[in-house]
C-alpha cells in the first residue's frame, strides 16, 4: 500500500525576497521610463494637415515654411 508523503514548507530565504523587490523596483522603473519617454515623443508630434478659416497668432517661429494653394472645391484628405 502505498503513502502520500508531504513535505513540509519551506520559509522563504530573505535574499530570495530581497531580490524579487529589486527586480520589482527595476521593472517599475524602466516602466516609468518608457512613459516619460513616450509622452515626450507625442509632445513632439506635428500636425500634417489642417485647415482654418480663420487664424490669429501672435508669435510664431517656423524653421521651413511651406505654403501650397489648394482648389476650394477639392476636399482636405
Amino acid at each position: 500500500m502505498a503513502r502520500r508523503i508531504t513535505a513540509r514548507s519551506k520559509p522563504i530565504p530573505p535574499t530570495t525576497v530581497m531580490a524579487l523587490a529589486i527586480g520589482a523596483a527595476a521593472f517599475g522603473a524602466i516602466a516609468i521610463g518608457a512613459l516619460a519617454i513616450g509622452r515626450l515623443a507625442i509632445g513632439r508630434v506635428a500636425i500634417k494637415k489642417a485647415h482654418f478659416d480663420a487664424l490669429e497668432v501672435d508669435e510664431l517661429t517656423v524653421r521651413r515654411l511651406r505654403i501650397v494653394e489648394r482648389d476650394a472645391t477639392r476636399p482636405l484628405r
